[in-house]
């Protein structure tokens, strides 16, 4: 399949994140709270950035992948990020305790991690088939 309907939806997660990642920044700016830092790191670097190397990625290299294979690995690194970001808000911001968050924590970081792996499949995938 053509990659590039995969590498709108990262584009478009990617400025989402940019956006929220933004948001909570200004909010602790304003509060002069910074305790969600770890929060808006995660939401900025794995949201934002890595979703928008993912669209790059998608369109520069991979731009033919099974259907299966992009879908699933747009999707686990998208609910990781999600799970992620929305979980260390949540632990930070003092509303939930660390065991109540910590198999989503860990379903977060374990779904980001095989997203990445299944990303190094891909682009040595389509190395191969360029020759």
């Amino acid at each position: 399949m053509d990659t590039s309907r995969i590498a709108r939806w990262h584009l478009l997660f990617a400025l989402t994140f940019a956006v929220l990642g933004m948001c909570l920044g200004i909010y602790m700016a304003v509060s002069q709270d910074h305790t969600l830092h770890p929060a808006h790191a995660h939401i900025l670097l794995i949201g934002f950035v890595i979703s928008a190397l993912y669209a790059m990625i998608y369109r520069l290299w991979v731009t033919r992948a099974r259907r299966a294979t992009a879908m699933v690995q747009t999707a686990l690194h998208e609910l990781g990020a999600v799970l992620l970001g929305g979980s260390l808000m949540l632990l930070y911001g003092g509303v939930v305790p660390e065991p109540a968050l910590g198999p989503f924590l860990g379903v977060g970081a374990i779904s980001v991690l095989t997203a990445v792996v299944m990303m190094i499949i891909q682009v040595m995938g389509a190395a191969a088939a360029q020759g």
